[in-house]
């Protein structure tokens, strides 16, 4: 007799590039994870290289997903692209053709309602980019946090300084009052920062050589980190490059994936200069507030690999 695993439901809401692409393969290759639509913000490229992105991505996995158009800037500020970190067009400048295919016609905050209204207390809430598709739901819809099982941010840092400025990550950077929404929010929050990419989740050359060997979808998925790889090295100073979205992505599908982990209050700052857009994790219970936030230190790099590796030959 055959057993029929149920699948978990999962949302993503993602600004596609290069790494937000591995994560969705993970997602959508899991033999877990049934992701029943995917929301595009603007963030580590402009809305519409985002959406063409996703798109190809979901063709690479011969998978059907619905992907819908949300928010072109934040809420505050203005947009600034991430297109120096993953290239002009997101996915390693390699020649990919991103245009031509054609997002579901819904707006991605409506459907995000919609969706989880639907279903309360069953999807997981997947975010890969800044938070403007998720603050704009919460202000519209007060119900909403209550129906998220789990919000998984792919977000700020926990002990490391930022990456953008010296104490912010750039998914929180580049739209702070969002993030402040979400985190001040009753949403389930699970934070996953950009420490635990560097602690656990860098590709040296040898394993991206041995990833791309694995398939048509593994030469895809190290073929467009082109450009990370050479910010990685010239900025970053890494032996090799970091995945800091499929990190994420793995601690989403399997919440064992973290062996060290915190329950703490989350604030994050919007005052201005190179604090702006800071995670701040009170770690000594300073501000007496309710612990809001589960954080992931790190995650078992073993297993992670072993979940890239299963998904690019799956």
């Amino acid at each position: 007799m055959t057993q029929n695993i149920s699948k978990q439901k999962m949302w993503i809401d993602t600004d596609t590039a290069s790494d937000d692409a591995v994560a969705l393969i993970l997602a959508l290759k899991s033999p877990t994870t049934n992701v029943i639509g995917i929301s595009i913000v603007a963030g580590n490229v402009p809305i519409e290289l985002g959406v063409q992105a996703a798109l190809y991505t979901i063709e690479m996995c011969e998978a059907k997903v619905p992907v819908h158009v949300g928010a072109t800037k934040p809420l505050v500020r203005s947009f600034s692209s991430a297109q120096n970190v993953h290239g002009t067009d997101g996915m390693g400048d390699i020649g990919l053709k991103l245009s031509g295919r054609i997002p579901t016609s819904r707006d991605a905050v409506r459907q995000i309602i919609d969706t989880f209204r639907s279903a309360p207390g069953e999807i997981d809430l997947v975010t890969l980019g800044p938070l403007t598709n998720i603050a704009l739901a919460l202000s519209i819809e007060p119900e909403f946090a209550k129906w998220v099982r789990r919000c998984v941010i792919m977000g700020g840092t926990g002990v490391l300084p930022g990456n953008v400025t010296v104490a912010s990550e750039f998914n929180i950077w580049a739209d702070p009052e969002s993030a402040r929404i979400v985190f001040d929010s009753a949403l389930p929050l699970e934070m996953v920062g950009w420490d635990v990419s560097v602690a656990d989740a860098v590709i040296s050359d040898e394993l991206a050589a041995e990833f791309t060997e694995l398939s048509n979808l593994g030469k895809f998925a190290m073929s467009i980190q082109r450009q990370v790889r050479e910010f990685c090295r010239t900025e970053t100073k890494l032996d090799g490059f970091d995945l800091p979205d499929p990190i994420t992505m793995s601690v989403a599908i399997d919440s064992s994936m973290s062996t060290s982990e915190i329950r703490k209050y989350v604030r994050v700052h919007l005052g201005d200069g190179d604090t702006r857009g800071q995670t701040i994790v009170d770690h000594l219970g300073t501000l007496g507030k309710n612990q809001n936030c589960r954080v992931v230190l790190r995650v078992n790099r073993t297993r992670f690999v072993a979940m890239i590796r299963d998904a690019l030959v799956n």
